[in-house]
């Protein structure tokens, strides 16, 4: 019997990248799977990609609307939710000095604001002893050039983790933060103007990881599988950290 068989997910962000990869993991483990994602096109390659184990709900993380339309779908088809990702996220590198009043919101908006809302939104769907997963990032821990604003997002969803494992013990509801850290995904494209310098960034990277290489996506959906499943039933509040030793050493 797979680990998650007969338990329902929420994957927020699960169109690429980590989000995807939990969101396969979590199918094959037996889960029925709902991705959110803002791209049309992208969740239509989603559903095709992972079948009969997934439903696809277009939505922005930041918008209510779009959360409350999430859940009541989640509610209608399934009636209750075992397991939330909260994993949509955005990084803009810029510098202290430099840092945009609309960079700094739209990251906070997302990272922070966002996830807290729809954790929130998600509790009353939450069967006793569900998992909460929110996705860090050793950026919340550690000083790193540029991420000024991201950092403090992260440092944020770690600080949520702590509190609502204090506010929800009573109904064994175990919130947990998962933090990657570089990871080979579509948004280290993001953070260069060309491939060249996409690809001088993972090797800056990987020249700081201990283990001399970026992650995988697959390695982090490996973690929230086990924060997700009865493996890790008395693990609560804690930060995981699946970033090659980079900022353990």
């Amino acid at each position: 019997m797979s680990g998650l068989n007969g338990k329902v997910a929420v994957v927020t962000g699960g169109t690429s990248g980590i989000g995807l990869a939990i969101a396969q993991r979590f199918a094959k483990e037996g889960a029925h799977v709902f991705v959110t994602g803002r791209r049309q096109s992208e969740l239509d390659k989603t559903r095709a990609l992972i079948g009969d184990g997934v439903t696809v709900v277009r939505g922005d993380a930041t918008r209510t609307a779009d959360l409350d339309h999430l859940f009541r779908t989640v509610k209608a088809d399934e009636g209750a939710l075992d397991i939330l990702v909260a994993n949509s996220g955005r990084v803009e590198p810029e510098e202290f000095g430099k840092v945009t009043e609309d960079n700094f919101d739209k990251t906070f908006d997302l990272n922070a604001r966002a996830a807290l809302f729809t954790a929130q939104k998600a509790l009353p769907l939450m069967r006793d002893g569900g998992s909460i997963i929110l996705v860090g990032s050793i950026a919340g821990h550690k000083g790193i050039n540029g991420y000024t604003t991201y950092s403090a997002t992260k440092a944020a969803v770690r600080s949520y983790a702590r509190t609502w494992t204090h506010e929800f013990k009573d109904r064994g509801i175990r919130i947990n933060t998962l933090s990657p850290g570089p990871i080979d995904t579509p948004i280290m494209d993001g953070q260069a103007d060309t491939k060249e310098g996409a690809d001088a960034i993972r090797a800056a990277f990987a020249s700081v990881i201990p283990l001399g290489r970026m992650g995988r996506p697959e390695e982090v959906a490996a973690a929230a599988y086990f924060l997700a499943s009865d493996e890790s039933s008395f693990v609560a509040g804690i930060d995981l950290s699946v970033d090659g030793g980079m900022a353990q050493v």
